[in-house]
Order: C-alpha cells, then sequence, then structure tokens
C-alpha cells in the first residue's frame, strides 16, 4: 500500500513573481479606473453642462417674451429652479468624479479648497496646513492625496459626529504626508485599522503601490487620526 502523497510547494521565486505581476496589474487599474473617471467628469461638462447652459439662457429669453401672466411666471420660475439644480448637481457629479483644480491648479489648491468647501458645507470648523510651495512629487502621489483627504472627510461627516476637523500636509525631501484629524467620536467599535472598510481597503492598495501607507488609529485627544505617507521617487 502506497503513503500519502507529499504536497507540493510552490517555489519562493513564483510567489514573488505573482505578487509583483498582481501588484503591476494593480497599478495598471489604478491608472485606467482615474483616466476613465477624468473622461467621464470633462464629458459631462462639456456636453451637459453646456446644453444645461444654453436651456438656462433660452428660457430666460422666453421669460422676457412672455405675457405676464401670474400662471405662466410661476410655472417658467419653477423650470429655471429646477435647471439650476441640475446644474449643481452636474457639477457635483463631475467633482466627484474628478477634481480638474488638480490638474490646472496644482494639488495644493485641490487639497485646500476641498477643506474649505467641507467646513462651509457641513457648518464644522476646516484648517487646512499646507506646504508654502507645490509639492514636488508625481501625478499619482496627488491623485492618492486627494483621494485620502476625500475618503477621510466623507467618513467623517458619516460617522465622526465632529465639530473640527484639521488637515496637514507635510513635505520633505524624501516622502510626503498628508493627515486629517477630527474631534468626533473615533473609531469606535471599527478595526482601527480600517479592515472591511472598502473604501480605505482600496486606499491603503493605491499607496502600498507607491510604496506608501495609509493608517487610521484613535487621536490621542479623541477623535480619529488619518495618516497617508508616501515615499519620493529617488531623482
Amino acid at each position: 500500500m502506497s503513503g500519502p502523497i507529499a504536497a507540493t510547494s510552490v517555489p519562493a521565486s513564483t510567489d514573488a513573481l505573482r505578487a509583483a505581476d498582481l501588484n503591476e496589474l494593480l497599478g495598471h487599474s489604478f491608472t485606467c479606473w482615474d483616466n476613465e473617471r477624468r473622461q467621464l467628469s470633462r464629458q459631462l461638462h462639456d456636453s451637459v453642462g453646456s446644453s444645461l447652459t444654453a436651456l438656462t439662457m433660452h428660457l430666460g429669453l422666453l421669460m422676457q417674451k412672455m405675457p405676464p401672466e401670474p400662471a405662466l411666471q410661476e410655472r417658467a420660475t419653477q423650470m429655471k429652479n429646477l435647471l439650476h439644480t441640475v446644474i449643481e448637481t452636474n457639477r457635483k457629479m463631475q467633482h466627484q468624479l474628478w477634481n480638474d483644480k488638480l490638474e490646472f491648479l496644482g494639488v495644493r489648491v485641490a487639497l485646500g479648497e476641498l477643506v474649505t468647501q467641507f467646513g462651509e458645507e457641513h457648518k464644522i470648523s476646516a484648517r487646512a496646513s499646507l506646504p508654502e510651495e507645490e509639492p514636488c512629487c508625481p501625478r499619482s502621489h496627488h491623485v492618492v492625496l486627494l483621494r485620502v483627504l476625500e475618503e477621510g472627510l466623507n467618513n467623517i461627516a458619516a460617522h465622526a459626529q465632529a465639530s473640527a476637523v484639521e488637515v496637514i500636509v507635510d513635505d520633505n525631501d524624501d516622502e510626503i504626508m498628508l493627515t486629517v484629524k477630527d474631534n468626533g467620536v473615533g473609531p469606535g467599535g471599527q478595526a482601527i485599522d480600517g479592515q472591511g472598510k472598502h473604501g480605505l481597503r482600496v486606499l491603503r492598495e493605491r499607496a502600498a503601490y507607491l510604496g506608501g501607507t495609509v493608517t487610521l488609529a484613535a487621536g490621542s485627544g479623541g477623535g480619529s487620526v488619518l495618516t497617508v505617507v508616501l515615499p519620493k521617487p529617488a531623482v
């Protein structure tokens, strides 16, 4: 009677090659995803946005020519308000898909304006401490910084019950670090490392592809601290 069949082991070199291949595929997927989001955002701006703006202008001209009947004027006003709502919704969708300020004004302006808008929209104190100069790192780093900030602010709005948010960007020769702090309820029963949080897991993988890390921890004085650290490529 023959003995048990020995389990075949996979060489470590094979595992390493597979990991490298998957890592390269992941990076390619991130790039394609970003390009598709940027393209869709531009289509919304160039096609839908332009059409809505033209409709608003035509409606304004029609309202000037309409007889002064209250019922007609009221209906036209309702249509105008509805158009403005659709235009604003389209603008927000464009911004959520892709922040054009990242390309045209730089990551420093994009991060700062995002923090300001968040504070105004949610009526809480939001402060950003940013470098005086535009950070010198690849565009891929800028995208990850912006995505981490967006995810952090979205989580604060949804779960933190915070009254203050502070965003700090530290830029040096070797790495760039972004920290999002709040004074809310903290991670609570959630896992400190964010396991199970798909948004945070994706960000962690994006940072890892660039050699960096994303961490979520309880703040020393309460609240939560979300941090991304990205090493700068050697010149």
